[in-house]
């Protein structure tokens, strides 16, 4: 089903989403990838806040190249997910509910998800330049040290993405290859 979305991702709209689902986001995300997520766990471990309101909030595992002048931001492919899955589960237990990459997710993450109705998207690997064309706003807001890998605050609109893992924890990636290996028996 195809499905036009404002952010932010609350938990009821988290749980309308099913695996499968054709997504077009509009609204704020943010950027983050390994080692911006190992400087947030490790904050919150500390007990200090994060430099966004997680609550709801979706994150886009991007190192984008720099922006052409004239340009928002540079190409914006989505980055392998899985560097990630050491963090997410506890970013969803500070409320953070959407995820934005590419590849599978360990089994602690899924049960994160379905914990705190959280969302997988896929966003096509590749397709950097495509992707960026939805990105309408970017700000810098921490770790500028980090350069690709600092964080941003993003304004997308209509950003095309897929659900991969809804919050039920049904999961494309093991349903199409289900249904593939099906077909050919």
């Amino acid at each position: 089903m195809e499905k036009h979305i404002t952010l932010p991702l609350t938990e009821d709209l988290a749980k309308s989403l099913k695996a499968g689902d054709t997504v077009y986001l509009t609204g704020t995300i943010y950027t983050s990838r390994d080692a911006g997520h190992k400087r947030m766990c490790e904050a919150l471990a500390r007990g200090e806040k994060l430099p966004f309101d997680p609550t709801d909030a979706t994150i886009y595992y991007v190192g984008p190249t720099p922006a052409k002048p004239g340009q928002v931001i540079g190409s914006a492919g989505p980055t392998t997910s899985g560097r990630m899955d050491a963090y997410a589960p506890t970013m969803m237990s500070v409320g953070a509910r959407g995820m934005i990459g590419k590849g599978a997710r360990l089994p602690e993450v899924v049960d994160a998800m379905k914990k705190f109705a959280g969302v997988y998207f896929g966003a096509i690997g590749g397709a950097g330049a495509l992707i960026a064309k939805s990105i309408k706003k970017a700000e810098l807001i921490a770790y500028e040290d980090l350069g690709a890998e600092a964080l941003r605050k993003l304004y997308v609109e209509e950003m095309p993405l897929v659900v991969i893992i809804d919050s039920e924890g049904n999961n494309l990636y093991e349903e199409g290859k289900k249904a593939y290996l099906e077909s050919v028996e």
